[in-house]
């Protein structure tokens, strides 16, 4: 990676603000597919493909969905969570599939496939996907702010206590130049913004690294 260049893609930009307080992950899911050229919107993608489950309170404990599996109460609901990567590569991949199946799979969409790219280090991620023209939807933390540890809760089905790492935030990468990681940020309006390269790093290993790439046969080559 050229320590001088600078590439930030034009991908669209939504706002999850007002209507989605704790849906980043969905926001920047459609605002990747967007950039894909694929007609969606975030309520198509959270009522339609995104996997949600509530919460509930037994015996004095609060039980609730694994977040590997399932957004954890509603993007709507400010009082919830949110989601990891495998739930978005999960909605992706249905959206990629009814894509290539209505089309018969005779367009580029019908080529596209997700990729969990959970434990890559944000600099391989800008070779991989940045320099090929492909944002990446990536984790780290609201406003670059310290990760909380906790609440916890327990697993729906196995009883495992689970312990949330608070201040989790999905953006969508769309560029970098020789100090900053360039987002599409969708919290409170925050646009495309830059963040030092070093903070990036470390909130996005506070989150266990995770993103999701998307490949097609262009990438790939």
């Amino acid at each position: 990676m050229n320590g001088k260049k600078r590439i930030i893609l034009n991908a669209p930009y939504i706002d999850q603000s007002i209507f989605y307080p704790t849906g980043c992950e969905s926001v920047s899911s459609v605002m990747l597919l967007q950039y894909l050229g694929i007609d969606i919107t975030v309520d198509e993608f959270i009522e339609k493909y995104l996997d949600k489950q509530e919460f509930e309170e037994r015996n004095g404990e609060l039980y609730g969905p694994d977040p590997r599996k399932y957004f954890c109460g509603s993007p709507y609901d400010a009082d919830s969570f949110g989601c990891y990567a495998p739930v978005i590569v999960n909605a992706l991949e249905k959206i990629f599939s009814k894509k290539q199946e209505s089309t018969g799979g005779e367009t580029a969409a019908g080529t596209y496939q997700a990729v969990d790219e959970t434990g890559t280090p944000v600099n391989e991620l800008i070779i991989k996907y940045i320099d090929r023209g492909m944002p990446v939807i990536c984790w780290a933390c609201i406003d670059m702010r310290e990760p909380v540890i906790g609440p916890q809760w327990r697993l729906r089905g196995t009883g495992e206590l689970f312990t949330w790492i608070s201040n989790e935030h999905c953006m969508l990468l769309v560029g970098y130049d020789r100090e900053n990681y360039y987002f599409n940020d969708p919290h409170n309006g925050n646009g495309v913004i830059g963040y030092k390269k070093e903070i990036v790093e470390e909130r996005h290993r506070a989150q266990y690294m995770q993103a999701v790439g998307v490949r097609n046969e262009q990438t790939e080559e």
